[in-house]
């Protein structure tokens, strides 16, 4: 009941001081027992709820994984229904109600798989500082959230509200480029600005006078899919746990401005409770220690009806667009509904007696770029000290380099086999998606390529193509189009890998980028594929298609 919310965390800081540890969570509905200007409603979960413990540390690497592939996810709401809630929104801003409101909704699926191992496979596919996985019998949680609520050291308290997005890039360029435009987003600044705003207010309320700064305003966090802002705000508090959270909860980051009218329009057109989602996942230690997150990227799995359910919403402001914000809450459940598979990075070079690698710093510089994007660890010097290391038993072999996500490189050698002078080639049956990263980088994660090829049995290779009619590249090496005697390559923008032969012939102008159709392809003078291994190889489309 709501009013039992403040006294169970009386009773878990008195815990505390005893010793014992507590790990929780506070459900967005347990604010009516903080204030009882917030709505009242039900969680349909515990509103609060604590096991004390003395903490270990266990280790869950042996834990199997378990994917979310075969789920079928159903919102709470259609997208009409979503366009018609943010016109009221929109006319409660415009009548002076509210600046902001954080709308959100629910997906729904069924899993009667193991929560514990499904867990696993998402914190492993996008680790985040503020993972926590809860069983409470009935109920189980399981946050990968990025957001920290607030952080208790002492007297110190710190929070890191986070207010605007962008989608990752697909290079490392595109990337950068997408960190620099959220940096200079005014409309995500002055959100964001708001919240800081609001949490600035909030720890005045509990904390020594004076005492609250932000030392750092408008920071750009990544993460698997996206880019977070983030600003910092920290105080100095003698308050106790329950007097904390009646100061901060629920976050301002996931309500609106102002709070409690907010949560009074957010009660009023929701359909369905937020439950743990927005709510706060944390841990509470002796001597005054405390973490908490927002619960965002949280999923709720209900053991009875074998239900996972995950919230997604975004900050309306009056110049919001249905879609776009429609398509930022979707952008924000791709990172967990479909959380990307384990891979390693992934170079093949050429090795050749005397002579060493080919091209050996083009692939090391587009491996650290690939580290980067992806946040690998990788100690270069000691992949460099691995491969002046090894060597193959014949003159001539194909090395391939892999590093995992730990930073850990090891080769594998073969021999180069003879091949056909003239590879016979094939277009695929369907176009890539433009927007899957691993078409940009090199990794072990080539389910594209293996389907293409494994679609063209007779084939030496495929050619692949995108949804505009362009061609792309091959599963295996860039593609050269010879057309009124000069030689032409896809650009990258297209939706393939920059590969370092195809960047080493064009610093050296004997290949040049152009768009190149799939009708024009069929008019070639000449097809080449080209790699770093195998260099050129004329190849003969066996199966062309009709343009799509």
């Amino acid at each position: 009941r709501h009013t039992e919310v403040l006294p169970a965390l009386v009773e878990v800081e008195r815990a505390t001081r005893k010793g014992l540890s507590a790990v929780g969570f506070v459900a967005y509905e347990a604010a009516h027992g903080f204030d009882s200007a917030f709505p009242e409603a039900r969680a349909g979960l515990p509103l609060v709820w604590f096991a004390l413990v003395e903490l270990s540390q266990a280790k869950l690497a042996d834990v199997p994984s378990s994917g979310l592939e075969s789920a079928v996810w159903s919102p709470t709401l259609t997208q009409p229904d979503y366009r018609r809630a943010l016109q009221r929104i929109r006319a409660y801003i415009e009548a002076g109600d509210v600046y902001q409101v954080n709308y959100s909704f629910r997906l729904r699926a069924p899993f009667a798989g193991d929560p514990l191992a499904l867990f696993w496979r998402l914190y492993q596919a996008q680790p985040v500082p503020y993972a926590a996985y809860i069983e409470t019998g009935e109920h189980v949680i399981l946050s990968l959230s990025p957001e920290l609520f607030f952080a208790l050291e002492g007297e110190q308290i710190v929070s890191r509200p986070m207010k605007g997005t962008a989608p990752r890039g697909r290079t490392l360029e595109d990337d950068s480029e997408q960190a620099q435009a959220l940096r200079c987003s005014e409309k995500n600044r002055a959100e964001n600005l708001m919240i800081v705003d609001m949490v600035r207010n909030d720890l005045g309320r509990i904390a020594k006078r004076g005492s609250v700064r932000v030392p750092k305003l408008f920071e750009t966090e990544r993460y698997a899919t996206l880019w977070q802002m983030t600003s910092t705000v920290e105080a100095q508090t003698h308050a106790p746990l329950s007097e904390i959270f009646r100061a901060l909860f629920p976050a301002a980051s996931i309500t609106g401005a102002p709070k409690i009218r907010a949560t009074q329009i957010i009660h009023e057109l929701e359909t369905a409770p937020r439950g743990i989602y927005t709510g706060a996942v944390g841990v509470v230690l002796p001597n005054r220690r405390a973490q908490f997150s927002v619960a965002i990227r949280t999923m709720h799995y209900h053991r009875a009806t074998e239900q996972l359910e995950y919230g997604v919403g975004s900050g309306v402001v009056w110049d919001s667009e249905a879609q776009d914000e429609y398509q930022e809450c979707l952008a924000k459940a791709q990172a967990i509904l479909r959380p990307r598979p384990e891979f390693e990075l992934l170079e093949t070079l050429l090795w050749r007696a005397g002579r060493g690698y080919f091209l050996l710093e083009k692939h090391l510089q587009r491996l650290l770029r690939s580290a980067e994007y992806f946040g690998f660890e990788v100690d270069m010097e000691a992949v460099q000290e691995l491969l002046n290391a090894s060597r193959p038993d014949s003159d001539k072999a194909r090395c391939r380099l892999l590093v995992n996500r730990c930073g850990e490189a090891r080769l594998e050698w073969t021999p180069l086999e003879q091949k056909p002078r003239v590879w016979r080639i094939a277009l695929a049956s369907e176009p890539v998606d433009l927007d899957d990263v691993f078409l940009y980088h090199k990794t072990t994660h080539r389910q594209v390529y293996d389907k293409a090829r494994a679609a063209c049995p007779d084939c030496d290779d495929v050619i692949l193509w995108n949804p505009r009619g362009e061609i792309t590249e091959s599963t295996i090496a860039n593609v050269v189009v010879k057309l009124r005697g000069r030689r032409y390559t896809p650009p990258v923008a297209c939706g393939l890998l920059g590969g370092v032969y195809r960047q080493h012939l064009l610093e050296r102008g004997w290949i040049e980028e152009r768009v190149i159709t799939l009708e024009e392809l069929q008019q070639a003078e000449a097809i080449y594929l080209i790699n770093s291994v195998r260099g050129w190889v004329r190849a003969v489309l066996t199966r062309p298609r009709t343009t799509p």
